[in-house]
């Protein structure tokens, strides 16, 4: 892949293979001399991770780390890393990996300086100004998976041990100072993980561009989002070493979340009350999730739908886009119900009621509620 460039929307943003070997000078951009790099436990002993401290050492930044970071981060992993921040005199983070380390990496920066509980934060109105935003320390993203966009995201999910029920905590300040984009460091996802995030990315734009609020300029990065998935997941998933399209599926899932200003809808609020009580992998429960919501959706988004289709290139309407998702689902290996990922339904009352409190569930275009939800997991199950 010979395209690098360099942008700054909605933060400044470093695209291109290699362009890891910035990871010093972006750092001093930021003003950060001793930096804790965040990650989860499956990527701390790669290559890529190694790597990565090396270039942190070479730098004179030293190699510190922290990778005590579930799939789906709870207020333990928080202060966890919160105790390695202070301990080690940081003054920010690298947060580096899929959406789990760079949720609970810009999470540690937000919260190292603050003396209130995490959950005042919480997106509900202005609680963020509550917040203590000189004491917010500098943030360096690196993704290491094409999903979830956290690296282009104002907030951070993480869900309370105790109710088991996901919070996005949020304030301006939480946007990286700096991303780094590099395709090369995506190459070594396994098939399950790279077809999860990529639906991921595409369920983001998909659930935005959906959504009944106003926002155009969402409209058209969704668009584009989507057809970036369309052309290039499967192509990734066939071939994990080709870079072109590694680079197209990380812009894509940047895109994503850009467009998700505009909102979301019930494929997130169901995945993420499944994902708080069963850990299941986020992008993948969206994936089993998705054709159930498009039919329940299907009154209320199918013009929407047709005008995807005619972006897309995709012949039949609004059948021929739910064949589309059926046939995309079947190349990916996506499990047909949610029980194939271990989800009863002995729990269903709860996690319709949590997928009814979620802030997702507010992007819906049909509104929910507990009969239509309840219906919902019921389907996916």
């Amino acid at each position: 892949m010979t395209v690098t460039a360099n942008w700054s929307y909605p933060t400044a943003m470093r695209f291109g293979a290699g362009r890891i070997a910035e990871i010093g000078e972006c750092c001093a951009a930021a003003g950060i001399k001793k930096p804790l790099l965040v990650t989860d436990s499956g990527l701390a002993s790669l290559p890529i991770t190694q790597r990565t401290l090396d270039l942190m050492e070479r730098a004179g930044l030293g190699r510190a780390m922290f990778s005590e970071v579930d799939p789906n981060p709870t207020e333990i992993n928080m202060e966890a890393g919160l105790k390695v921040y202070r301990d080690g005199g940081h003054d920010g983070v690298i947060a580096f990996g899929g959406g789990s380390g760079l949720d609970l990496g810009k999470l540690l920066a937000f919260m190292a300086g603050q003396t209130r509980p995490v959950w005042d934060f919480e997106d509900i109105g202005d609680w963020w100004t509550r917040a203590n935003a000189d004491a917010i320390a500098p943030i360096i993203a690196v993704p290491t998976t094409a999903g979830t966009g956290s690296e282009v995201g104002r907030a951070s999910v993480i869900v309370n041990s105790q109710t088991h029920v996901k919070k996005i905590i949020f304030h301006p300040k939480i946007l990286p100072a700096i991303v780094i984009s590099d395709p090369e460091l995506t190459v070594g996802m396994p098939p399950f993980i790279t077809a999860g995030t990529g639906m991921d990315a595409f369920i983001h734009c998909f659930e935005a561009f959906c959504s009944p609020h106003f926002h155009p300029m969402s409209q058209g990065i969704a668009l584009e989002g989507m057809r970036l998935v369309k052309e290039n997941l499967p192509r990734v998933y066939e071939d994990a070493g080709d870079i072109e399209a590694r680079g197209n599926m990380l812009v894509a899932a940047a895109m994503g979340a850009v467009a998700f200003q505009k909102g979301l809808g019930a494929t997130h609020a169901v995945s993420h009350s499944v994902g708080a009580i069963y850990n299941t992998h986020h992008g993948m429960t969206n994936a089993v999730v998705l054709p159930s919501v498009i039919k329940m959706n299907h009154p209320a988004i199918e013009n929407r739908v047709i005008d995807i289709t005619h972006y897309l290139g995709i012949a039949g309407g609004f059948d021929g886009f739910t064949r589309f998702i059926m046939t995309l689902r079947e190349t990916l290996k996506v499990p047909e119900r949610l029980r194939d990922m271990g989800v009863g339904t002995d729990r269903i009352d709860e996690m319709t009621k949590m997928a009814l409190e979620d802030p997702s569930a507010g992007g819906n275009p049909i509104k929910m509620t507990p009969e239509n939800t309840r219906a919902l997991f019921e389907a996916c199950i």
